[in-house]
């Protein structure tokens, strides 16, 4: 990127806090309906302004399925919902080809996931078969049904919910499918006095009976995914997020040599990718036109939890993929 002069940066930031204006909208809207679970929602922004797919893990009952369908809801847009089981089938994700008698002839019957908004609720729910139906989709925003490729609407948003693998009846999902969601966020239990908050608005029936309308339109989206390919990312930031993500792979280059039995794998470039993007957005969040140290390190955790493989050593001494990340940030040299 060639603009570096302070002109030129005023002139970005007073550009987002005009097309920014929207995310207050969403913001609030959220808050409406979620009680707490700040994170949550500007994770959701964050792949809504980038096109990165989301993944949401934790336990039954917070709210996650509930966050997804709000952030839909307040964006006037086609929205699709895939509740996946472990009877479910690749042709009830992606759609099939149908033969109609009177025409004599196959049509293509397409599936929710021709939507601008894809919900695949407890996705690990179900087989790898049928997860595997959406790596087309989230890649490359294509399906193939039979002889015939269909692009997806734009803009095209996956977002999953799954349950933790301990539970019952669930699926390890593979590698190749969550390396495709841009963030995985692991969502928490709210404290106190937000279930009670929680408690009172459910008793009064204002969580179930609550409709949310939308308050943006699909175009505001896309020019706000254009603005901010444009937020500035110096070449000491880029420095940064390279060698965080390299840090994943060879530890022993950062003075991190006791993590190196820990880790099997390290994040792939789609892991650096996502890494600037997410701070890109993030700094659109808070209304600034460049990225500095500290939005990376608000996103490392959401980008690359789920792109560090553990080794069974990792698995005996209880080591996480959080503490590797947590070992690494405080490690690199921030810039």
């Amino acid at each position: 990127m060639t603009m570096t002069t302070n002109t030129d940066i005023r002139a970005l930031n007073d550009k987002i806090t005009r097309q920014s204006e929207f995310v207050t909208l969403l913001t609030d809207g959220m808050s409406r309906t979620i009680v707490g679970q700040q994170h949550l929602s500007e994770a959701l922004l964050i792949g809504l302004l980038t096109g990165g797919h989301i993944l949401l893990e934790g336990v039954p009952g917070l709210a996650k399925t509930l966050a997804i369908r709000t952030l839909a809801a307040l964006v006037d847009a086609d929205f699709g919902r895939i509740q996946f089981t472990p009877d479910l089938l690749p042709a009830d994700v992606v759609g099939t080809m149908v033969y109609s008698h009177k025409e004599d002839s196959f049509s293509v019957r397409r599936g929710p996931v021709f939507a601008n908004f894809v919900l695949a609720d407890e996705i690990n729910r179900a087989p790898a078969k049928v997860q595997s139906a959406l790596l087309q989709a989230m890649q490359e925003g294509e399906v193939t049904i039979g002889e015939e490729t269909i692009e997806l609407p734009r803009p095209f948003m996956v977002m999953a919910t799954q349950n933790p693998i301990e539970q019952e009846g669930t699926y390890t999902l593979p590698e190749a499918q969550t390396d495709r969601f841009m963030l995985k966020v692991v969502v928490d239990y709210p404290n106190i006095d937000e279930e009670k908050k929680i408690l009172r608005a459910s008793m009064a029936g204002d969580i179930a009976g609550r409709k949310v309308a939308p308050v943006i339109g699909i175009d505001t989206i896309l020019q706000a995914r254009e603005t901010v390919k444009e937020v500035y990312v110096d070449e000491r930031i880029e420095q940064y997020v390279t060698d965080i993500v390299f840090a994943t792979r060879y530890p022993e280059r950062y003075h991190l040599e006791h993590l190196k039995p820990y880790i099997a794998y390290g994040g792939s470039p789609r892991a650096t990718i996502s890494l600037a993007l997410a701070a890109r957005a993030l700094a659109f969040l808070h209304r600034r036109g460049y990225v500095v140290p500290d939005d990376v390190r608000g996103v490392a955790f959401d980008v690359l939890r789920h792109r560090i493989g553990l080794t069974y050593e990792a698995e005996a001494a209880e080591m996480t993929t959080e503490h590797i990340i947590s070992e690494i940030l405080a490690k690199v040299e921030v810039p």
